[in-house]
């Protein structure tokens, strides 16, 4: 079930309904919980329920497990169930991949009788890091684990962001599963008016952006170099847009319910470096790699070429996570070669304020390093983009290229500009702030003016074929 469609515009007000009637038990409260994720969920292809429950009950069983042994045995079932996990994460995601590069390397390319063509299911990478992260934290006793499995499997597969984020930890969601909840009114008023400005990214900016995104990677060629370093630009923007927005719908839908997700987005494109970016850009995942896999690696506290390999293994992580093609792998490789100065110089932790803290507007040099960043980032986002890693190379060089065909416009931009102008305000001065509404004028008049026009122009000018959030396909 899409956020943008008809069908959740009626799913989550019968549940917010329903859920707040039952609110005299906790019990039933999360059943019902559970029911409607499920619902959410399996409204895509109700085969893949078993999956994600089969990965709720690995996770649990082991968490249980786990902290009754000790010793080799302990570690044993902790690598049991990431084994498990990853195994399935791995056959859904990377199996076809790999034989198919095997294929291509060593068979010419002919792997039909080898290949399993089994549909990637929705979000499988998202709740399996956050059930991953769950028996970690219970062999590493920072965490005691639960025997509410109601509660464990609601924590799992919470409709909000089960199938594109914030992966959370069962340190921060679980504990709310586990104690009563009260509706509170100024949280659930903030929730809308996350969810707002969220749709406002998706619907507007992400959706907006792509028609012309879509065009111009369709056939490159057919267009100069000013119009593939646009539709570059508009691809930062498209994604941003398309993967904040989720997040902000997902977090405030989430309070509704009472239930607190953690921050996904932070401003990223007013970041002075690479690092800075990272440390704003899908912090949920970038948190998750760097507890789970880069501090166990040694992180930054060993010779300076286990730095470089872990920085590497980092990033080149990431960009496999995020799908199985060679382009994914060469966009977390430039990452990496950007962050690598950085943490080598120790300059990897210098911005971490917010810019022009208590100014109104940034200065100079922090302007020319925030538009590098961002050169840097959008540069990246061409390998995201593209389908090889030969096309990318191909539309960087055509870059330099000066053509007579200009930007295929057709009058959409009359709005998406100065929506982009608006966004990139709103958020500037709320760049301090957990949303990009989180400050509004203090007039109840002004306030609501600026929900209806923000209303209005959604109502008016979004796409009309609903376009799926770019990570659900992660």
């Amino acid at each position: 079930m899409l956020f943008n469609s008809l069908q959740f515009a009626v799913f989550l007000p019968v549940v917010f309904a329903v859920y707040w009637l039952l609110r005299r038990s906790l019990r039933w409260q999360n059943l019902f919980v559970l029911a409607a994720s499920y619902l959410f969920y399996g409204w895509w292809d109700w085969r893949f329920l078993l999956l994600i429950a089969f990965t709720s009950a690995c996770s649990y069983l082991s968490g249980i497990a786990i902290a009754a042994s000790e010793g080799r045995r302990r570690r044993v079932l902790m690598w049991l169930n990431i084994g498990v996990n990853l195994l399935i994460l791995g056959l859904f995601k990377y199996y076809d991949f790999f034989v198919q590069s095997f294929a291509d390397l060593f068979l010419g390319g002919h792997a039909d009788g080898l290949l399993l063509h089994l549909v990637l299911p929705v979000g499988i990478s998202f709740y399996t890091f956050q059930a991953l992260s769950y028996s970690i934290d219970v062999y590493r006793r920072t965490i005691q684990p639960t025997r509410n499995a109601v509660a464990f499997f609601a924590y799992v597969a919470f409709f909000p962001q089960l199938v594109a984020g914030p992966i959370e930890r069962a340190s921060s969601l679980l504990p709310q599963f586990e104690q009563p909840r009260t509706f509170d009114r100024p949280q659930a008023v903030d929730g809308l008016r996350q969810m707002l400005w969220g749709f406002f990214k998706k619907l507007i900016i992400a959706d907006g952006c792509a028609v012309y995104v879509d065009a111009i990677y369709a056939d490159p060629a057919a267009y100069g170099g000013g119009a593939l370093i646009a539709a570059a630009v508009l691809f930062s923007f498209q994604i941003y847009g398309d993967f904040s927005g989720y997040s902000d719908i997902a977090i405030g839908t989430a309070k509704l319910f009472g239930i607190n997700l953690r921050r996904n987005f932070n401003v990223p494109y007013f970041s002075r470096d690479i690092a800075e970016f990272w440390r704003r850009w899908h912090i949920s995942l970038t948190s998750w790699f760097r507890d789970y896999v880069y501090i166990p690696l040694g992180g930054s506290l060993v010779p300076r070429a286990r730095v470089i390999l872990n920085t590497l293994v980092i990033f080149l992580l990431s960009g496999f996570w995020h799908g199985a093609n060679w382009t994914f792998l060469a966009w977390g490789f430039f990452h990496a070669l950007l962050f690598m100065p950085l943490i080598l110089t120790g300059r990897n932790r210098r911005f971490r304020d917010t810019v022009a803290e208590g100014r109104p507007l940034p200065s100079l040099p922090d302007v020319l390093r925030m538009l590098f960043t961002f050169a840097l980032v959008t540069l990246g986002w061409v390998f995201f983009r593209s389908p090889s890693i030969s096309f990318a190379f191909n539309y960087i060089a055509s870059f330099l290229h000066s053509g007579p065909s200009p930007m295929p416009w057709g009058g959409h931009h009359l709005i998406l500009l100065p929506a982009l102008g608006l966004m990139l305000l709103v958020e500037w001065v709320n760049r301090g702030r957990e949303h990009g509404l989180s400050r509004l004028p203090h007039s109840r008049g002004l306030r609501w003016l600026s929900y209806m026009l923000l209303i209005f122009i959604i109502v008016a000018f979004m796409q009309t074929a609903e376009m799926p959030f770019i990570y659900f396909q992660f």
